[in-house]
């Protein structure tokens, strides 16, 4: 940390607890932010941080975004998609978009007047990219897109959508392309129901459909067709170690709340703290903590200098989320139960916390990639 990083955190902080802290609970109950936070984010430069100034971003490096994202989890307010937004959608359009893409979309995206979402996971392929059926015809200057995805964050507000399409689908992976959607200027775009979920209510999450959707060829992110699982390969190291990072969050927050529960919290005329299982049970979910963030921080370096592996993202992903539950449950289980009031924020941060080890790939994919790199290396 250095002295602009920490002034920036504290920038971060504060919007986060004037904007998002106060409306978190509402925003849960209408199942998605309001517009306007979108832009007031913008305005206050928490949107595209890691991206080029010429393109309207902050100019930053990963070091910003990790900020960015640990703070939001440690504040338990997952509403703003912006690990989505900043973290994903804006570096696919930086590293793989034409000059004349990025000038049209990122200044947008940068003032918070286009919200973006990625979709890949369909209702019959989650983790499998290679198992899409969303298929995009190429008819003189558009691509005519059939097909329908899930668990799509950010989904009911998103005004751009990077699509993951089959242009080929006799090609295997290289039969696979990205196409951005702008959808206030294209037919056939529908979007679908807001899903419930156990936790993250303020984040969005939809079903979105495609009938006949004509998207102008010049939406084809990339030089040719059939670079689209390239593309996702080189990108998802970075959504692994943003998904590691939030966990991360998730974790010092639970052990702080647990914390200051126990050295509060009467039992037989003693604190909670003063019984020798909470002071064992929380110095070893400290100790946990205290290794994971030493992996994250590695892997948070290695990424900004772009040295970061598939591999070790993988590992980073599966391990940081499954210790995140762990410490979160045991955390829950010190505050008896009022854990299991809502009122309560390790109540929020376990519901929050689950997905973690199912998005970005689930852990289970994580561990079979890692394993055919072990394979690979002992041939």
């Amino acid at each position: 940390m250095t002295p602009e990083l920490e002034n920036f955190r504290a920038n971060v902080r504060r919007f986060y607890d004037k904007e998002l802290v106060p409306n978190e609970e509402r925003w849960g109950r209408q199942q998605h932010v309001d517009r306007e936070v979108w832009r007031k984010a913008g305005a206050a430069g928490l949107l595209c941080v890691g991206i080029s100034e010429e393109y309207g971003g902050g100019g930053g490096n990963f070091m910003h975004e990790a900020i960015l994202f640990y703070e939001q989890t440690l504040a338990i307010v997952p509403g703003l998609g912006n690990g989505v937004h900043t973290g994903i959608v804006a570096h696919y359009l930086e590293n793989f978009g034409t000059e004349a893409q990025k000038q049209q979309w990122l200044p947008r995206m940068a003032s918070g007047d286009l919200v973006g979402a990625l979709a890949i996971s369909e209702p019959g392929a989650g983790s499998d990219v290679q198992a899409i059926q969303t298929r995009a015809v190429r008819q003189d200057d558009h691509y005519v897109v059939n097909g329908a995805k899930t668990f799509i964050s950010n989904g009911q507000l998103a005004d751009l959508v990077c699509v993951v399409v089959k242009t080929d689908p006799s090609a295997g992976s290289r039969g696979i392309s990205l196409l951005m959607v702008e959808t206030a200027k294209v037919q056939g775009f529908r979007r679908g129901r807001v899903l419930d979920k156990i936790g993250m209510h303020a984040q969005d999450t939809s079903e979105l459909f495609f009938d006949d959707m004509r998207v102008p060829c010049a939406n084809l992110l990339g030089p040719e067709e059939g670079q689209g699982f390239r593309q996702l390969m080189k990108e998802l190291p970075r959504e692994r170690v943003v998904t590691a990072m939030s966990a991360q969050g998730s974790m010092d927050r639970a052990i702080a709340e647990t914390l200051a529960y126990a050295r509060q919290r009467k039992l037989f005329g003693d604190t909670l703290f003063d019984f020798q299982n909470t002071r064992f049970k929380l110095a070893e979910c400290q100790t946990k903590a205290t290794v994971s963030r030493a992996f994250i921080d590695r892997c948070i370096d290695q990424l900004a200098r772009g040295e970061l592996d598939a591999t070790t993202a993988a590992m980073a992903k599966w391990w940081c989320t499954q210790t995140c539950g762990e410490i979160v449950d045991e955390c829950l289980q010190l505050h008896g139960g009022y854990g299991y009031m809502t009122e309560y924020p390790i109540a929020r941060i376990y519901q929050n916390v689950r997905i973690g080890r199912i998005l970005a790939g689930s852990n289970e994919v994580m561990k079979e990639l890692v394993a055919r790199d072990m394979r690979r290396a002992s041939e």
